[in-house]
């Protein structure tokens, strides 16, 4: 496989795929440590971005397992793989059914999680910090920090919904307007995710439903800012294309 002329949409889910199929047929084996992003990208001739973006698709449908310090890792028992529902919805609807459901869930976590449940939240926050420079490894720590908070709640359905609401946040019909609004975020990733850690060591229901929501509403009001530089960009092309006009019936 090559990156050169090659839609990187497409490219990550064919190396993704490629590695699905060495899970389920070998070499891989259950709770194997894959080869290092390095080795793939030597393997598969692609660049180390494209193999974390598919590791964030394997992660996704439940195959992989991140470990905190320890590498990428099989699952041990990999979840039946459901795609996501067949749905294409904007990165508006997405991120706001993300904070009426996350906001709950959390405040339900913060009521009900166990010490080793924070411990893991702790230590998924410090993948993040440590992976920020790295847009898809620290989209991956993030993903485990949500669904994390769901499984702390107990309940097997909030834990499929957030699963599947992340699913979706990788279709192209939200993707790209997500990845945009993140790299105009004011705050960074990590105090956010921090400000939910607190609440959620405090025990704090209210508190925990609220960082949760601010958290997901800063996401919104970047989404806003993207549209709006859209906005403002394809007026300023409305209005060159309208300048060379006039200039041009200027000049006979």
């Amino acid at each position: 496989m090559t990156e050169q002329a090659a839609d990187p949409r497409k490219l990550r889910q064919q190396i993704a795929n490629a590695i699905a199929v060495s899970i389920r047929d070998g070499p891989y084996v259950l709770g194997q440590r894959l080869p290092s992003e390095r080795d793939l990208a030597e393997d598969y001739k692609v660049s180390r971005p494209t193999i974390r973006e598919a590791m964030i698709i394997l992660e996704a449908r439940g195959l992989v397992e991140a470990r905190h310090g320890a590498g990428v890792y099989v699952a041990d028992a990999p979840r039946p793989e459901v795609s996501a529902p067949e749905l294409e919805v904007s990165a508006f609807e997405l991120v706001e059914a993300r904070r009426l459901i996350e906001g709950d869930a959390c405040a339900l976590a913060a009521a009900v999680l166990t010490d080793e449940q924070v411990e893991e939240l702790t230590a998924i926050l410090h993948d993040m910090a440590e992976e920020h420079d790295f847009g898809a490894l620290a989209d991956l720590a993030d993903r485990r920090f949500h669904v994390a908070i769901a499984k702390a709640t107990g309940n097997s359905v909030l834990v499929a919904m957030v699963e599947n609401l992340w699913d979706l946040r990788y279709k192209p019909s939200s993707r790209d307007m997500l990845e945009r609004a993140g790299r105009v975020r004011a705050r960074p990733l990590v105090d956010d995710h921090q400000d939910i850690l607190d609440a959620l060591k405090a025990r704090d229901p209210v508190a925990a439903r609220a960082a949760m929501r601010e958290h997901l509403g800063r996401v919104i009001d970047n989404l806003l800012t993207v549209v709006e530089t859209d906005a403002i960009e394809e007026a300023r092309l409305q209005m060159e294309t309208r300048r060379n006009e006039v200039a041009r019936r200027a000049r006979v």
